[in-house]
């Protein structure tokens, strides 16, 4: 008797099997749970930071000789600056985009400084019957100019299967060297600045439309991979359960 008693209560192979898929389960479930987490953390800090940042009295756009370190966005981005020169308007790009007031162009200038170098300006918005600049004269300042904006880097991608052809004139990301190389330029910044809300003569271009709202949905995205690891552990105990369970109490369930 007892034997059967010992022969009804041994581990079974498809207990093995559940025990191990339920580990290796959890095991990533929760590994995507922590991950939200420290990603929801990474957002509160950037978003923090860009609201220190936009907020702050603008300082000087970085001169030539501090480009070489900046190498990495976070450590710039959205930082507020004030950089005076003259446009280049000859050499202005449109780059495709969707905001607020609709589909239209970001009108991209460079700004020739004293030193020779420029940086160029996302000046804003207008909308796709004002792309032509002859459309807009008045917001084509030819004098010396004050800028006041926020910093940002440079894009490498593009809208979805679209690509900049710059042989076409033809934009839609603010790829700052291929916008460079187009336009013949030299001593260019490897970041650009889109210009504050100060209006322009004319009303146009629109400045001042940076997208600072940055979706942190980290939190529900944690609790739903916690909530799915507990739901395995508690399948797998089920199982568990009736697969060791004796042959009679099996029989019962």
């Amino acid at each position: 008797m007892s034997e059967i008693t010992s022969e009804n209560r041994r581990v079974r192979p498809a207990a093995i099997v559940v025990l191990f898929l339920t580990v290796v389960l959890t095991s990533c479930l929760v590994a995507l749970g922590t991950w939200q987490v420290q990603r929801l953390y990474w957002k509160l800090d950037l978003i923090e930071r860009v609201e220190a940042r936009v907020h702050a009295q603008p300082v000087d756009a970085p001169a030539t000789g501090e480009w070489p370190a900046l190498t990495d966005p976070a450590d710039y981005e959205y930082r507020r600056v004030k950089l005076t020169g003259v446009f280049l308007n000859d050499k202005e790009v449109q780059v495709y985009t969707v905001t607020d007031l609709g589909p239209g162009y970001w009108v991209m200038t460079p700004l020739k400084r004293d030193d020779g170098s420029s940086i160029i300006i996302n000046r804003g918005f207008v909308p796709s019957d004002k792309r032509d600049p002859a459309s807009r004269a008045e917001g084509q300042p030819a004098g010396r100019v004050e800028v006041v904006g926020l910093m940002r880097g440079p894009e490498t991608g593009g809208l979805f299967l679209r690509t900049n052809d710059p042989t076409n004139g033809r934009w839609y990301s603010r790829n700052i060297p291929q916008i460079s190389e187009a336009s013949g330029l030299s001593d260019v910044a490897p970041f650009y600045v889109d210009a504050d809300a100060a209006p322009n003569p004319g009303g146009l271009p629109v400045g001042g439309k940076t997208l600072l709202t940055f979706p942190n949905n980290h939190l529900s995205y944690a609790i739903t991979w916690y909530i799915l690891a507990a739901m395995v552990i508690a399948a797998g105990w089920y199982v568990l359960r009736n697969l060791n369970a004796p042959k009679s109490k099996r029989d019962e369930d």
